[in-house]
C-alpha cells in the first residue's frame, strides 16, 4: 500500500522483524493505516533514518534491543512488546504484514506493557551467561558419554566433574583392558572435557 499521507501523520510503525526482509506498519494517531511497507534490511535503515521522529514499536526478540538502539539515535520512541501480549491483536492468519498490523495496535493501547531494551553491555552478559551454560552443559554430555564409552568395559564411575581424573586413569593405564581403537576414541573425549573446563 503508498502512502495515503505525508510522514508527519504517522505516530507509530509496527515493524516485525526478520533476518531480511522487514514489515512496516505505520499508523495515525487514530489507529488509521498510513502505510504499509515491504523493505529490505538496507532499506529498511534508510528509511527510519529519513522518517520524521515517532513511535516504533516492535516485538521483543533478541535482534529488537540492536535494532532499538539503532532507531533510538535517529530520534525514535522505541518500544517492546512481549511476543504474547501481541497474539490477541492478531486479526488473520498470521503473516508478516498481519504481524506488523497487530505490533502498531497492541502498542497503541494505554494498558500495555513494555519491554525496556538493553544496552549492548546488557546483552554482551546475556551472551556470556548462554555460551557458558552451554559449555557446561556439551562438558557434562562428554563426561557422560566417557562414562558409557568406559562402563561398556567393565569400569565404573559415579557422576560429576570430580571423578574425571578416576576416568583418565583408567584411560591410561595400559592395563585396563580397553582396545587400543576405544582408547583413542576415550582419549579424544577427555581433550574435549579438558578444553571445556579451561577457564
Amino acid at each position: 500500500m503508498k502512502e495515503r499521507a505525508s510522514k508527519e501523520e504517522v505516530t507509530i510503525i509496527g515493524v516485525d522483524l526478520a533476518k531480511n526482509v522487514f514489515q512496516l506498519h505505520g499508523a495515525a494517531a487514530d489507529g488509521s493505516v498510513v502505510f504499509r511497507n515491504k523493505l529490505s534490511r538496507l532499506q529498511f535503515v534508510r528509511f527510519m533514518a529519513d522518517h520524521t521522529a515517532c513511535e516504533v514499536a516492535m516485538e521483543a526478540c533478541p535482534s529488537a534491543h540492536h535494532w532499538a538502539r539503532k532507531l533510538t539515535v535517529h530520534g525514535h520512541r522505541v518500544r517492546l512488546i512481549a511476543p504474547h501480549y501481541v497474539k490477541p491483536f492478531l486479526k488473520r492468519q498470521k503473516y508478516d504484514a498481519a504481524d506488523a498490523e497487530a505490533i502498531a495496535e497492541a502498542a497503541m493501547r494505554p494498558t500495555m506493557r513494555f519491554v525496556e531494551p538493553k544496552t549492548a553491555e546488557q546483552q554482551a552478559r546475556a551472551v556470556v551467561f548462554r555460551a557458558s551454560e552451554q559449555l557446561l552443559k556439551q562438558r557434562t554430555e562428554a563426561i557422560n558419554a566417557l562414562r558409557g564409552h568406559l562402563y561398556e568395559f567393565g569400569h565404573i564411575a559415579p557422576e560429576g566433574i570430580g571423578y574425571v581424573p578416576r576416568l583418565a586413569q583408567v584411560v591410561g593405564d595400559p592395563d585396563s583392558g580397553l582396545p587400543d581403537l576405544a582408547r583413542d576414541i576415550c582419549r579424544m573425549v577427555l581433550e574435549q572435557v579438558e578444553l571445556l573446563t579451561a577457564d
